[in-house]
Formats: C-alpha cells, structure tokens, sequence
C-alpha cells in the first residue's frame, strides 16, 4: 500500500515533522462527506506515513504546494504561522483578457454566498472578512493575461473572486468564470511558491512547484 500511495504523491521536500507536496489539480487536499470523497493529499500521506495531519487546504481544482504534517506539534505551530500570516504565498494564473496595468491591490471583503455555497461574494454586512490581494502582471498570451497573485489574507475563493471582480476571472473556473465551458480542462490557478519559518529548526525555508500552464 505505501509504495503505491508514494508513487500518487509528489513530494519535494519531506523532513520527520512535515512534507511539501505538489498537488494535481482536481484532488481533495482533504476527505470530504462519504467514501467516494476519501481520496485526498491527505489520506494519500496518511497511507503514506502512518499518521498526517493537515495543515491549510487548496481549493480541489487548484494545483500547486501543499503542506502535511507529521505530527500534531507541527500542526500546532504551523497553523499559528498561518494564523499570524508568517507563511508567503505566491499563485500564478492565467486570466481571461487583457489586465490593464502592471501591479495592483483588491482590498474587498468576502463571505459566503449562502444558498449557493461554497461560492464565495463580494459583501460589505457584518458577517464578511476583510480580503486582500496583490497582483503582478507577468505578460500577455494573446487573449490572455498570466498573473503573480499574492494573497494577503486566505479567505476561501478569494483570488478566484477577486479577479473575477477586475473583469477578467480565471480560466477554467466552474464558479466564477462566466465563459466557462465543460472542456475547459482545468482551473488555471497554481499554487507556486511557500516561504516560512521551519517551525523546529527556525530555518526559514523556501519551496517552489513549476507551473503546469
């Protein structure tokens, strides 16, 4: 069973407390409602390594790095990086049209569209969070633009919605995409880089995923 879970999981880095994986596109990172639902990153580490705990998640139609854990002390302490947002998050994508610009930053709040979950809204009530990302233009592919977007907060959905809310949503999104058609082959958001502070050696420690598009 674990050389068959290792040859379903990607991993570029793995220390005795956690490991770095690259995440296919269309996997759960974590089991969801029902047996049809259990496959996932991290079931595929659990089968993997006796034991995994999970750390953040990636939207199951995004691909890119993902962090497992191996105990529940690193679990413990990386959620406080997350929490006090000590971990840099860098995505590429690629966006319908042209992004007029070469940097900017949406700073609009989310929450959950409710009878429509888990689609996410732009809402200014009293049960939506403060969002932000930064953008980097990178360069034009005919009538396409690919993106560097660094989130600065890790609302569900937010970049997808927030480029949505430019104009110029992301390629292949089921949700937020209004052009989006079934042979679209993908979303075409990728989780590129994490930067942090090892939670035990104090190391800070850079991890990159070639992008797929």
């Amino acid at each position: 069973m674990p050389s068959v879970e290792l040859s379903r999981l990607e991993i570029l880095y793995e220390d005795e407390w956690f490991a770095v994986i690259n995440k296919p596109a269309n996997c759960l990172s974590v089991p969801g409602r029902g047996a049809d639902k259990l496959d996932s990153i991290l079931h595929r580490a659990e089968c993997l390594f006796g034991q995994a705990f999970a750390i953040h998640r990636l939207d199951e139609a995004t691909s890119g790095l993902i962090l497992v854990a191996k105990t529940h002390e690193c679990q413990k302490r990386m959620y406080a990086h997350f929490r006090e947002r000590e971990v840099q998050k860098e995505y590429r994508a690629l966006l319908r049209g042209h992004l007029l610009g070469e940097t900017g930053e949406v700073r609009k709040p989310l929450r959950c569209d409710w009878p429509n979950r888990p689609r996410q809204i732009i809402c200014t009530d009293e049960w939506s969070k403060d969002s932000i990302t930064y953008w980097e233009k990178i360069g034009y592919e005919n009538n396409t633009t690919r993106v560097r977007l660094v989130p600065f907060t890790g609302r569900s959905h937010q970049l997808r919605v927030h480029m949505q809310s430019l104009g110029h949503s992301i390629i292949g999104d089921e949700f937020y995409d209004p052009e989006y058609t079934p042979n679209d082959p993908r979303l075409l958001l990728h989780a590129y880089r994490l930067e942090f502070r090892h939670p035990f050696t104090q190391a800070w420690v850079a991890f990159a995923a070639a992008c797929p598009f």
